[in-house]
């Protein structure tokens, strides 16, 4: 074997792959875009097997592009999405479609779970039930009791259903890395096991739960048939991984206490690196989730989709700014950017809702996305500053709360990366709102350097995981929060979260409207 390492990300929008060097390049990279089910209103779906095809796909283009032999390949790793979940037979087969974290059918037993044990979950495994593994289960038990006992043999995530065909392995060597547990709500997140307890009050069988590995242990080598669909040399080792927004942090170098991450992506993710486990039992809104590293943890919350509202701003909204756009050579999100630079802060005093599947943390499955504060002389423009400077408020929440639960850790800045973390404007309102320097992270493709850094980890290659991902991070410019409009937006911030909690029963009383038939005319 050489010193070659591939890094697989199985994201909501497609899967991504990349071949990279011990020097941390990336000699190659490759994508393609996934498939969304939606059978009914609020369920996501997506087939396992696609992930399967997908990762297939994009190692073979890897490999083709970067013209590096297969014999060379040291080790692979995958990593995923996280709080959906999936299903194997005793085969290996799907009995079910992967239930995607988009997915809201589950919110009856979000209920549940919290009511029911919310506390424990929440000390225990460090986040509380929501779109997660716990609901989702719950889920299947009750609405396909036969199938739940007769056909699952194990729960998993895209990765290792992935990685387990790759390797050709029996359903009771099914796995989850330590990096997943807080989604799962059945796990003792500190000790790294199964909670037998949690696991009897819910009557879910520990044995249809993967065994807990670390994100660096060789689950598997590349099987003889693998081999024929990747273009891989049969015995290549497949390490573990861990979940995809972990191997983010890891490949953008947050492996320090104090650094703060923003993932501005499709789940808008506000992350930091403690030394120290704290659950939000005050708040229920920020999840201690556990780092790759050992001793560190990455306490962290995420809008559902909140990179989706500026996308379905973008695609229902403003077709005329779309074509003014395309005659104009510029991306969309540029020219609506420039557009919204020109609206004073405050957006002329209109407030967004980003959750328009629900809020995720503190679980408030029935809020909806809305503007609020309307008038005859706002322009679109101001409607998506609004969006803009609604994430930013919702990370102030998530800050404040943070503060709280870790006063001994100095936070210094927050580094930000993803599609968002291209437009000026937004990083600005981020930094303003939140007082605090923000810095664009330039890293190519974080997620899957982060999963080659595991690999390399794995096989030797690399003696020091937060060693290397220091040395390889690359930050670029930087943003520093300006005292005028800090103390200005901290007002619009305040009035953001009073907004929030008064919305919540209006909107559980619209959904139970939304769910009754419309009489016919």
């Amino acid at each position: 074997m050489g010193n070659y390492l591939i890094g697989v990300d199985l994201g909501t929008a497609g899967t991504k792959a990349g071949i990279f060097n011990e020097e941390g390049k990336q000699l190659a990279g490759a994508y393609e875009e996934s498939r969304l089910r939606h059978p009914r209103s609020g369920w996501v779906e997506q087939d396992m097997e696609d992930f399967y095809r997908s990762a297939s796909l994009t190692i073979r283009e890897v490999l083709e592009k970067s013209e590096v032999d297969p014999a060379d390949i040291a080790a692979i790793a995958i990593d995923g999405q996280m709080s959906g979940i999936g299903t194997i037979n005793k085969d290996w087969n799907a009995p079910t479609r992967y239930d995607n974290w988009l997915d809201i059918r589950c919110e009856p037993f979000i209920k549940h779970m919290n009511e029911e044990a919310g506390e424990e979950i929440l000390q225990k495994a460090g986040a509380p039930p929501t779109y997660s593994h716990g609901p989702k289960i719950l889920w299947w038990k009750e609405n396909h009791p036969e199938l739940f006992k007769n056909e699952i043999a194990k729960f998993v995530v895209p990765s290792c259903y992935v990685a387990g065909k790759m390797a050709g392995l029996k359903a009771e060597e099914a796995f989850i890395d330590y990096t997943y547990l807080h989604f799962t709500n059945l796990a003792d997140n500190q000790k790294m096991e199964w909670d037998e307890e949690l696991c009897q009050h819910f009557d879910i069988p520990v044995e249809k739960l993967p065994r807990i590995v670390e994100p660096w242990d060789i689950v598997g080598e590349v099987s003889r048939r693998a081999a024929e669909d990747f273009n891989l040399k049969a015995g290549t080792p497949i390490v573990a991984g861990a979940g995809d927004t972990t191997t983010t942090y890891l490949g953008a170098g947050i492996v320090e206490p104090g650094v703060i991450f923003d993932v501005a992506g499709t789940a808008s993710a506000f992350a930091s690196c403690t030394e120290e486990f704290s659950a939000d039992v005050d708040y229920g809104t920020i999840m201690c989730t556990r780092s790759t590293i050992k001793g560190l943890w990455n306490p962290m919350a995420f809008i559902n989709g909140g990179g989706l509202c500026l996308r379905w701003f973008r695609d229902e909204i403003a077709d005329q700014e779309r074509k003014e756009a395309e005659q104009l050579n510029l991306d969309p999100y540029d020219h609506l950017n420039q557009l919204a630079a020109e609206v004073p802060a405050g957006s002329n005093g209109l407030l967004f809702v980003p959750h328009f599947g629900g809020r995720v943390l503190p679980p408030q499955p029935n809020l909806r996305g809305s503007w609020v504060g309307l008038s005859w002389g706002q322009q679109k423009a101001a409607l998506y500053r609004a969006i803009l400077e609604s994430i930013a408020y919702e990370y102030y929440y998530y800050f404040k709360i943070k503060q709280t639960l870790y006063p001994e850790t100095d936070f210094q800045e927050v580094r930000v990366l993803g599609g968002g973390s291209r437009s000026d404007l937004w990083n600005q309102i981020k930094s303003d709102v939140l007082n605090i320097p923000y810095i664009r992270v330039v890293q190519e493709e974080p997620a899957i350097l982060g999963g080659a850094i595991i690999a390399g980890y794995a096989v030797g290659i690399f003696e020091d995981l937060k060693g290397t991902a220091k040395q390889f991070v690359d930050k670029r410019q930087e943003y520093q929060p300006r005292e005028e409009y800090s103390e200005f937006y901290q007002q619009y911030a305040e009035t953001y979260i009073n907004l929030i909690d008064n919305l919540e029963n209006s909107y559980q009383a619209l959904a139970g409207l939304s769910n009754q038939k419309a009489p016919q005319s």
